[in-house]
């Protein structure tokens, strides 16, 4: 601490004890009362300091949030409260949404991700066909530039576009295989490379 900081504190400290000095004398009829004031407002403030230090991890226990660790050697997706896992990846360096779908082979983009990726719609070739528990749909494969999670991404990554309409993109095995475990915990999903 330099010179000049010394003087600020100082100086705060001073204009802070005269406010207070002033506020006894003018209170001292009520004195208790304006004591119990005092104590409430430092209360408070420390309160809302001990909430400000702790909001990430409360933030994490209200609402669990997807974390990656080690520049993606392990990552953790929560479980949400409709049952699923959803997990936020890179598709071409922009983060999509994604539902993890251990039954889907492979990765599919709808149509409104694919666009928000830079995928060329109007340059695709809906010619493959898939399953879907609704009936079969078409797909079109494309070969991204980037895919998966921040730190972590895989270049040259295939990835279908569905041609029908998906209230989500899926993260199905063909990106999950690229983990050496897979397992469901403690309502987690936890992905290890």
């Amino acid at each position: 601490m330099d010179q000049m900081d010394t003087a600020r504190i100082l100086y705060l400290s001073l204009l802070l004890g005269a406010i207070a000095f002033y506020y006894v004398i003018a209170n001292r009829r009520n004195l208790g009362q304006m004591l119990r004031h005092a104590v409430l407002w430092a209360l408070i403030f420390i309160g809302v300091i001990a909430a400000y230090g702790m909001w990430g991890d409360i933030r994490q226990t209200v609402s669990p949030q997807q974390s990656v660790f080690s520049n993606g050697a392990r990552i953790e997706l929560p479980r949400a409260p409709d049952g699923h896992y959803y997990a936020t990846a890179l598709v071409n360096g922009t983060p999509i949404r994604f539902v993890v779908d251990t039954g889907a082979t492979g990765v599919v983009l709808r149509k409104a991700d694919a666009e928000a990726a830079g995928i060329d719609l109007e340059s695709l070739a809906f010619l493959k066909e898939a399953m879907t528990a609704n009936g079969p749909v078409r797909i079109a494969s494309v070969r991204t530039q980037n895919f998966g999670f921040e730190g972590a991404e895989l270049s040259r990554f295939r990835v279908d576009v569905n041609e029908g309409q998906m209230s989500q993109s899926l993260m199905g095995m063909s990106y999950l295989q690229t983990f050496k475990r897979i397992e469901i915990a403690d309502g987690k999903l936890v992905l290890v490379r």
